[in-house]
C-alpha cells in the first residue's frame, strides 16, 4: 500500500517538534509540499526545513493565540505553494501544573481556549473556504484521550480537546458534499517535549504507565502515521472518525 501525497500541499501547525515534526517528515517523504508554523523553536524549525529541503518545506513563525494569526497563517501557506489540500491542526498547550477548578485562573482558562480551540476554528474556517474552490481536501484535528474521558486538574485542556472531537463530528457531515474529509487523531501519552516534565517525574510516570495497557507511551511517529493515512486516497470512505492512538488507554479511562 503506497501512502502517496504527490502534488498535495499541507499546512501542519506546531510542526517544529514532537508529533508535528514527525508528521512534516512523513508528509514530505510521501511527496507533499508542507508549510508548518513554529512559535519559539526557530532553531529546530530551520533544521527541519534543511532536512526536508526548502523546495518541499517552509517554516513560518506564528503564535496561534488569536484568530487573526490563524487566518494569516492559512493565507501564507497558500501563498507559499499556490494551493492548500490538507490542514493538520496539531498545535496546542497543556499547562503542566495541576490546577483545581476552584483555583484555576481566568487567564489560564482563556489562554488555553484561545490557542487550543479558537485558533483551530479560524484555521478550519479559512482552509475550508479555499478547499471549496479546489473541489475538496482533508482536515485532521489532533485531539487527546483527555477530550474523551476528561482529565482531573486540567479541565481547560480536556474541554478544548473534547470540543475538537465535536467539531469533527459536525463538520464531517457539513462538508461531505464538498468532498472535504474531516477526521481526528486522538493520542494518549506521547514522548514529546510537552509531556517531558510529567514523564520525567517518577511518581507521575508510574501513574501514567498504569493507565496504559501496552505499558509504554507512544512515539511521535506512531501518531504521525495515522494522520498521514487519513489524508490519502486509502481513507477515501472515512470521515467523522476519531482515530484513537493510545495503547489502549481509553479502554481503562
Amino acid at each position: 500500500m503506497n501512502l502517496n501525497l504527490n502534488s498535495k500541499v499541507a499546512l501542519i501547525t506546531g510542526g517544529s517538534r514532537g508529533i508535528g515534526a514527525a508528521t512534516v517528515r512523513m508528509f514530505v517523504a510521501a511527496g507533499a509540499k508542507v508549510v508548518f508554523n513554529y512559535q519559539t523553536a526557530k532553531t529546530q524549525a530551520d533544521a527541519l526545513v534543511r532536512e526536508c529541503g526548502p523546495e518541499n518545506c517552509r517554516a513560518l513563525p506564528s503564535n496561534l493565540s488569536t484568530t487573526d494569526a490563524a487566518q494569516h497563517l492559512v493565507a501564507s501557506a497558500i501563498a507559499a505553494f499556490g494551493r492548500l489540500d490538507i490542514l493538520v491542526a496539531n498545535h496546542g498547550i497543556w499547562p503542566p501544573d495541576d490546577a483545581p477548578i476552584d483555583r484555576m485562573s481566568d487567564e489560564q482558562w482563556h489562554r488555553t481556549v484561545a490557542i487550543n480551540l479558537d485558533s483551530v476554528f479560524a484555521l478550519v474556517k479559512h482552509s475550508v473556504a479555499h478547499m471549496k474552490t479546489q473541489g475538496g481536501g482533508h482536515i485532521v484535528l489532533v485531539s487527546s484521550t483527555a477530550g474523551q474521558r476528561g482529565e482531573a486538574f486540567h479541565c481547560d485542556y480536556a474541554a478544548t480537546k473534547g470540543a475538537l472531537i465535536s467539531m469533527v463530528k459536525g463538520l464531517s457531515t457539513e462538508l461531505a458534499r464538498d468532498h472535504i474529509h474531516v477526521n481526528c487523531v486522538a493520542p494518549g501519552w506521547v514522548d514529546t517535549d510537552m509531556s517531558a516534565a510529567a514523564l520525567n517525574h517518577p511518581p507521575t510516570r508510574e501513574k501514567v504507565f498504569r493507565t496504559i495497557p501496552m505499558g509504554r507511551v507512544g512515539t511521535p511517529e506512531e501518531i504521525a502515521a495515522p494522520i498521514l493515512f487519513l489524508c490519502t486516497p486509502h481513507a477515501g470512505f472515512i470521515t467523522g472518525e476519531i482515530f484513537n492512538v493510545n495503547g489502549g488507554a481509553v479502554l481503562v479511562g
